[in-house]
């Protein structure tokens, strides 16, 4: 028997194709403050129904000022139309057929509503669509979201809305993320919701703290020498200790759906004999860590356990295949983001890695990078790259996403950024263009035209430097050029001058506008005593200019208003920001012999962080935290630089300074040594200094400096070598990685 919605939908067929028409109405819910529709739940509602029909009350009162009662529906007499929410009977009637996932049916006859869910909140993303698409309520952040004041709604007839996810797992890791309303209504997940353990997770389970002392044989086995740096996967006794943790976590937390059975980040994994047979056989250290998983798995068949291609294991093993309940997160760090993944040559490896584990598993999951680390609000115009991305994901069967932003700390467009990577992780055909100017119109409301002018003015700068757009990037990038930062803050000035006195859209476009100021700062460290630079001549040495210290004032009050926490990945707040400026400002400007002098490298610096090339050592800036600036980057191997002063002069001190940065692989030399020579050809050592070994585990970010008293004399060429590390400390193992060597500034005086 047909129910009265389909003999409708088959009325209307017949007379379309007749040639007569019926133009479909609205359904009025209120009316002149007055509710004209009741809310149908099951009689044995779920939470995600009952919780649905709330949120749709509570926001249609707000709306219209009219309350709507929720009925279950064995008590609906029928009185008056109805909202049906979630599998009622007679919502289940009308699905056509099942709806998959987290996806939902939106669905209207003449006079009654229909909202059903898949699973999952399926059923709730359905409300918070039918309120944004149909009802014209917005959030954008986590501030609450927008509603209409209106005391009549309208809902129209014959709406036939099903969406499906590609994604079972979609997550847009920025700082709107927190707030719980803003997960649902854009449909998106956290991880903190979905895992039981996340991430890297091998320590979590067999803690070095608790067990290296009198179990070294757990760990890995690093250059003959046992290493808490991951864990020996051959042990018998680590999948047992590994296991029972996870049985003990899994009773803890009996809903979550996956558990992280994955290295920790770095390298340093384990070589004995029985690791070492497997890895040969497969092809790397995938091998030892999916066999290892794999024996997890079979301990739990009834859960999900997911593991990490990542660094020495992104790449598919050789025969092994994960286990059914097996899920592999693959990354996508080592790819550019100027161009889409599915073409980029910086993509090709990734590409042929998500081919190769997609022919042994279904279950792959993407760990994305949306983000600069390096400097968080650096603007990072990757936008246009999110869509092609994502489309290429789903249709390689990838089933979720983690697409890594800036986090909890606020950066670039992060509002922009999580809204359209939200949309885009639910629905991959979107039209994008039509979304992006959508959001920016209401989001900076008069001003909309002109940041979109902005992004646009963004995206060419990038085009026309040709610059590579690296997650670990600096401010000196070729779309950053200070002309190029003159168009884009022209732009914004034109949209804080279209919001005149509103205050609340003036603070927007003040947000957007830190992300020009911070490269501003930054590149004014860059130019030093040049143009740009933060120092004014003062007769012949170099002054900080006095509109500095309040401008820097001003960015640091700005960025704590906006939310922001970090800098960069692990790095300085705002208020650390403005004491390292301090220290900068209250450092006296040094009149180096050596300033602007020529300098001669015997090994060349690293192309992708070239600084000033040469001119980076004489060009009188010292550097702080940040690798990306101000600081010349050797990559495994000697610092040999040789300055002539142009004349032979007689000089009493030769001083420097290098980074120490475990966390970006950058090490303090093992030595500096300094020669002097009157003709460049025969060299006399004039002095030398060791520095101590950073301490195991220590990742914190300091300057290393290196002072050396030199016999006065009368010389022209001053030659400094600094001995690089020979290699990674085991603690901060990576193989196929050599350790970096920072240099700053070589100071003679």
């Amino acid at each position: 028997m047909r129910t009265t919605f389909q003999t409708l939908l088959g009325i209307m067929a017949i007379l379309i194709t007749t040639g007569c028409h019926i133009k479909a109405g609205d359904i009025t819910l209120v009316q002149n403050g007055a509710a004209r529709h009741v809310i149908i739940v099951p009689d044995e509602a779920s939470k995600a129904e009952s919780r649905s029909a709330e949120v749709l009350q509570q926001y249609l009162k707000r709306m219209s000022g009219a309350t709507l009662n929720i009925i279950k529906e064995s008590a609906y007499n029928k009185d008056r139309s109805a909202i049906y929410i979630g599998k009622t009977t007679r919502g289940n009637a009308l699905t056509k057929t099942k709806i998959n996932g987290e996806g939902f049916w939106i669905g209207s006859d003449a006079s009654d509503i229909f909202i059903v869910g898949g699973s999952g909140k399926g059923v709730l993303y359905g409300v918070y669509t039918l309120l944004e698409t149909y009802l014209g309520c917005k959030k954008y952040t986590s501030a609450p979201a927008s509603a209409p004041a209106s005391k009549t709604i309208n809902i129209p007839q014959y709406l036939d809305n099903r969406q499906e996810p590609a994604f079972v797992y979609r997550e847009s890791y920025y700082p709107a993320s927190a707030d719980a309303e803003y997960l649902d209504w854009h449909k998106l997940h956290r991880f903190e919701d979905l895992w039981g353990i996340w991430g890297h997770s091998f320590f979590k389970l067999v803690p070095p703290k608790t067990y290296f002392a009198t179990h070294p044989e757990y760990y890995a086995l690093v250059n003959g020498k046992r290493q808490a740096t991951q864990l020996c996967l051959s042990n018998d006794n680590v999948l047992r200790i590994l296991t029972e943790s996870l049985r003990n976590a899994m009773a803890e937390n009996p809903d979550a759906l996956y558990w992280s059975v994955s290295p920790e980040d770095g390298g340093g994994f384990c070589t004995c004999d029985k690791c070492s047979r497997i890895n040969a056989a497969e092809g790397g250290h995938q091998g030892s860590l999916i066999s290892f998983v794999n024996r997890v798995a079979a301990k739990f068949p009834q859960q999900n356990i997911t593991t990490l291609a990542y660094e020495q294991t992104v790449h598919p093993p050789k025969n092994i295949k994960p286990a059914a309940n097996v899920f592999v997160m693959l990354s996508t760090i080592a790819v550019y983001r100027h161009e889409p993944i599915s073409s980029g040559a910086s993509a090709a490896s990734f590409r042929n890695d998500l081919k190769g584990w997609a022919a042994k598993t279904p279950n792959i999951f993407i760990w994305d990078y949306t983000t600069q680390f390096t400097n968080y609000l650096n603007p990072f115009p990757d936008y246009l790259q999110i869509q092609p991305n994502l489309r290429y994901f789903a249709d390689n069967g990838v089933k979720g996403i983690f697409s890594q932003g800036s986090g909890a700390t606020f950066s670039d467009m992060a509002a922009y950024n999580s809204y359209l990577q939200a949309k885009l992780l639910w629905k991959q055909d979107l039209d994008f263009q039509a979304a992006s100017k959508a959001f920016l119109n209401d989001y900076y409301g008069a001003a909309g035209p002109f940041i979109i002018e902005y992004l646009d003015a963004l995206h060419k700068g990038l085009q026309s430097s040709k610059t590579r757009l690296d997650i670990y990037g600096g401010t000196n990038a070729g779309y950053l050029k200070p002309e190029l930062l003159d168009q884009y803050s022209t732009l914004l000035d034109k949209a804080e001058q279209a919001v005149g006195g509103n205050v609340y859209l003036q603070e927007r476009v003040y947000e957007t506008r830190l992300s020009l100021e911070y490269v501003v700062l930054q590149q004014s460290r860059f130019y030093g005593a040049e143009k740009f630079g933060y120092l004014v001549p003062q007769g012949a040495a170099y002054v900080v200019n006095p509109k500095w210290p309040a401008r820097v004032q001003r960015f640091v009050a700005q960025a704590k208003k906006a939310g922001v926490t970090e800098l960069s990945e692990g790095g300085l707040s705002p208020d650390a920001y403005a004491k390292e400026w301090a220290d900068i400002f209250a450092k006296k400007w040094l009149n180096s012999m050596a300033f602007g002098a020529k300098v001669n490298l015997q090994f060349p610096y690293s192309e992708d962080y070239p600084a000033k090339g040469e001119r980076t050592l004489t060009d009188g800036l010292t550097g702080g935290l940040d690798f990306s600036t101000n600081w010349l980057y050797f990559y495994g191997q000697d610092m040999v630089a040789t300055i002539d002063l142009g004349q032979a002069k007689n000089i009493q001190r030769v001083q420097t300074s290098f980074l120490q940065d475990a966390r970006h692989y950058i090490f303090a030399p093992v030595s500096v040594m300094v020669e002097t020579s009157v003709d460049g050809k025969t060299y006399k050592p004039a002095g030398r200094q060791d520095l101590a070994a950073v301490g195991e585990e220590d990742y914190t970010a300091a300057i290393r400096n290196v002072q050396l008293n030199v016999p006065a004399t009368s010389v022209r060429y001053i030659r400094v070598t600094a001995k690089c590390l020979p290699a990674i400390p085991a603690w901060r193992g990576a193989e196929n990685k050599k350790p970096g060597l920072c240099c700053d500034e070589i100071t003679i005086l």
